[in-house]
């Protein structure tokens, strides 16, 4: 298989592009160019221009912002088959947040002029982008609701089963990260990692967590 094709089988599993035909999915991955980085090498930073959007190929990107105190916090990890990047390309300003590779790394790149000569001339992905922000505002708004309403293991399940869902049984993050994800302390996180722990759900390892009952977290993130 081509890049190109690997590009379009990427972009037809993103709400963006689902709904695209064969054809308008290969013109638009052909416009595609690939971008390779180490481990550690910083793809984009906040404020800088958003003129591209990309796929991973392969690797893992960490998207970060620093903290007051001067440390980085990862607000998300980017894995093979992720899309990441086009808000900034759509509305055509800065980044929010810093881009790392995690380890090495292949991206597909789609630059902004060339995406949107492709909306000009096909309003179809247009029109299904304005659906996808609404659903992010959507999105938005039950995560906030969630942040009030439901309780710290809830939130926290349903994290924790959202990683795993991408990465698998070993969850690579530190509690830190964990905490500001589902708005809550540190200290907090820990205590109920430890119980669960301790009810055989997982294992906490050194910047790990191994999920070992999926059953039982997946019953906690549904507030069974």
């Amino acid at each position: 298989m081509s890049k190109q094709a690997e590009f379009a089988v990427i972009l037809k599993m993103n709400a963006l592009f689902a709904d695209l035909g064969t054809d308008e999915l290969q013109r638009l991955s052909n416009l595609c160019h690939t971008q390779h980085l180490t481990a550690g090498e910083v793809l984009f930073q906040k404020g800088d221009p958003g003129d591209a959007f990309f796929g991973v190929r392969r690797g893992q990107v960490r998207i970060e912002t620093g903290a007051p105190d001067g440390s980085r916090l990862t607000l998300n990890f980017m894995g093979p088959g992720d899309m990441f990047g086009e808000i900034a390309v759509l509305d055509g300003q800065s980044r929010t947040a810093d881009a790392t590779a995690g380890e090495t790394t292949e991206l597909f790149v789609l630059r902004r002029e060339d995406f949107v000569a492709f909306l000009e001339r096909d309003p179809k992905v247009a029109i299904k982008i304005i659906e996808l922000l609404c659903q992010r505002v959507r999105w938005q708004s039950e995560r906030m609701e969630e942040s009030m309403l439901q309780p710290l293991p809830v939130r926290l399940a349903r994290r924790l089963c959202a990683l795993a869902a991408d990465y698998g049984s070993e969850v690579h993050i530190s509690q830190e990260q964990l905490g500001v994800f589902v708005g809550a302390a540190r200290e907090s996180v820990n205590r109920q990692l430890q119980s669960w722990r301790k009810d055989g759900i997982l294992d906490l390892q050194r910047g790990r967590i191994i999920l070992q009952n999926m059953t039982n977290l997946t019953g906690i993130a549904r507030n069974d």
